[in-house]
């Protein structure tokens, strides 16, 4: 049997740890060295202008095994690539920029959805410009002397609309490749309203005298600089940043870019089904084709420079002179909103990082997005789902809740066999004990509410800091982000006086030092939550709200004095 001493040391051991933890995340969260591991030394950047583009899958690929492999288009080396003209085109939800020098999407604003750092303006995604590099990109691959199109030929622009029209559902930007070997490539993206998904149609249009079959490839080019925002609690990864894989056979993967570095990236190279993806916190883009149908996964770092491209190649299938063949895909550049990415794909919600709280994050989050069904409002959604959890707790919660009263109760005894038997510890342990058996008190029963929280805090920690919905969430009055500190700290203060006012309703360790170290600890933890997100918070409050009402109720039930 556990005496009620070791019972205090263990509960705030657990909860010191977690709360350890949580703090060394949140200093990760924020960009500041970990308590654990030295400041991760930032990524080589590229030369000074903006960074040369992607190479093309090399000619002579095949569905076969390998992954393409780059080979630098002549010219091109170190300097400032060439660019054509820049299209512009915009829908109610994005903005993006179009070069026509590869039909490539150089630029993505998404308009309904600030910008992160406390930047002005709205979240940029795709960009080309100093040392950031993040574009998407497409052309064909073929073995021919000739050549075929690719991201690096000049396209044509064939329709004229750059807005989506009031009343219209969709926005369609057509253009044409220069032939190349006698090969054009028409590309024509089309923008939904209200959408993150961009359509890509890709049709091969063969204007020579032989027939051909060339691959098409679609690829997603970025820098390989980390981005320093998420949670990171012990043993689990920091949000992630980097390359996503998935098929059905193997799953989702993550590869990392220092695996790519090292030719150590795990992923599945051949399949008839799949998706690829760039992900960061809150955001993420990624090719997709949902129909069954061969292609092959590749990533590689583009050689002399600090880019990263992943995609996938499809066979094309014999194209005969002068006919032509059409391959459609998707692409999804947008926020994590993980009801809808688990529409578009199987699987796509994965690139949500909940580390490895999954299991019971993804859950809570069902369960909170139901909730904000309801109610309309994230924050009173995250009030309700701890009414929900601690109903569901109640009974456990109150069984161990009656083991603190009944300790509480009992505390002038043990005090008092403490100071009679301060001089023989062994016999005033095993009267302890008989104490304990005669009362029918179970030392470590009060340890089970923090017990039982941990893992849905840490969790629901993770759920809070991974959810784009939470972004810019208002809760009440000065509360209008729960993703981050609350402004004024009213929030952090209610959830100090109430772990506090906890601490009062729990039993008093009997020797001094522990009883001083019982009210100091609470309050040393609670200046933590100074600075985590409100919504956090807010989660904790309630159920330290909740707790001291049931733990009241008890010892009042019980004839417990407070």
């Amino acid at each position: 049997m556990i005496n009620n001493d070791m019972r205090r040391v263990l509960l705030w051991s657990v909860f010191a740890f977690s709360l350890l933890m949580l703090w060394d995340g949140w200093l990760r969260h924020t960009g500041q060295p970990s308590l654990f591991a030295p400041t991760p030394a930032a990524p080589a950047q590229a030369a000074s202008g903006p960074a040369p583009d992607a190479t093309v899958p090399q000619a002579g690929s095949t569905l076969a095994g390998n992954a393409p492999a780059g080979a630098t288009p002549a010219g091109t080396g170190g300097a400032t690539p060439a660019r054509g003209e820049l299209i512009t085109l915009t829908t109610d939800v994005l903005k993006v920029t179009v070069d026509t020098l590869g039909g490539s999407l150089v630029r993505a604003e998404l308009l309904q959805h600030r910008a992160s750092g406390g930047q002005e303006g709205n979240m940029v995604l795709f960009d080309r410009s100093g040392a950031k590099t993040y574009v998407a990109q497409s052309g064909l691959i073929h073995s021919t002397p000739g050549g075929v199109p690719t991201h690096l030929t000049p396209f044509t622009v064939q329709s004229t609309e750059r807005a989506l029209a009031d009343g219209a559902d969709a926005l369609v930007l057509k253009l044409a490749s220069e032939p190349v070997g006698g090969v054009q490539l028409v590309r024509t993206y089309t923008f939904q309203r209200g959408s993150y998904v961009v359509g890509v149609q890709q049709e091969v249009v063969n204007q020579s005298e032989q027939a051909i079959s060339p691959q098409l490839y679609v690829q997603l080019v970025r820098d390989g600089s980390l981005i320093h925002e998420g949670p990171d609690v012990w043993g689990a990864p920091q949000s992630y940043t980097g390359p996503a894989f998935y098929t059905e056979e193997s799953k989702f993967r993550k590869v990392e870019f220092t695996s790519i570095d090292k030719n150590e990236a795990d992923f599945q190279k051949t399949a008839d089904n799949g998706w690829v993806a760039m992900v960061q916190h809150y955001f993420t883009a990624a090719w997709l084709n949902t129909d069954k149908m061969p292609r092959e996964f590749f990533a590689r770092r583009v050689e002399g420079s600090n880019l990263y491209a992943v995609g996938m190649l499809f066979p094309v299938g014999e194209v005969a002179a002068g006919g032509s063949k059409t391959l459609a895909a998707q692409l999804y550049v947008g926020p994590q909103e993980e009801n809808k990415l688990s529409a578009l794909a199987p699987g796509l919600e994965l690139v949500k990082d909940y580390g490895w709280t999954h299991l019971l994050a993804k859950p809570l989050f069902w369960l909170l997005d139901k909730i904000h069904g309801v109610v309309g409002n994230w924050g009173w959604a995250i009030v309700l789902l701890v009414v929900l959890l601690k109903a569901a707790f109640y009974g456990l919660n109150a069984s161990a809740y009656r083991s603190m009263a009944k300790m509480k109760a009992l505390n002038p005894r043990i005090q008092a066999l403490r100071e009679s038997l301060k001089d023989n510890p062994q016999q005033m342990q095993q009267e302890m004990l008989k104490i304990y058996r005669e009362e029918k008190v179970n030392p470590i029963g009060g340890c089970l509410p923090i017990l039982i929280q941990i893992p849905v805090f840490i969790a629901l920690y993770w759920v809070l800091l991974s959810s784009v919905e939470m972004r810019a969430a208002p809760w009440v009055g000065w509360i209008t982000d729960l993703s981050v500190k609350d402004p004024y700290y009213v929030l952090p203060l209610l959830m100090t006086a109430s772990t506090l006012l906890q601490t009062w309703l729990n039993p008093t360790p009997p020797d001094p030092l522990q009883a001083k170290l019982m009210w100091i600890m609470p309050l040393m933890f609670s200046v933590l939550f100074f600075f985590f997100p409100a919504g956090l918070v807010l989660y904790w409050l309630t159920n330290n709200l909740l707790s001291i009402a049931q733990q009241w109720y008890i010892n009042r039930s019980l004839g417990v004095q407070n």
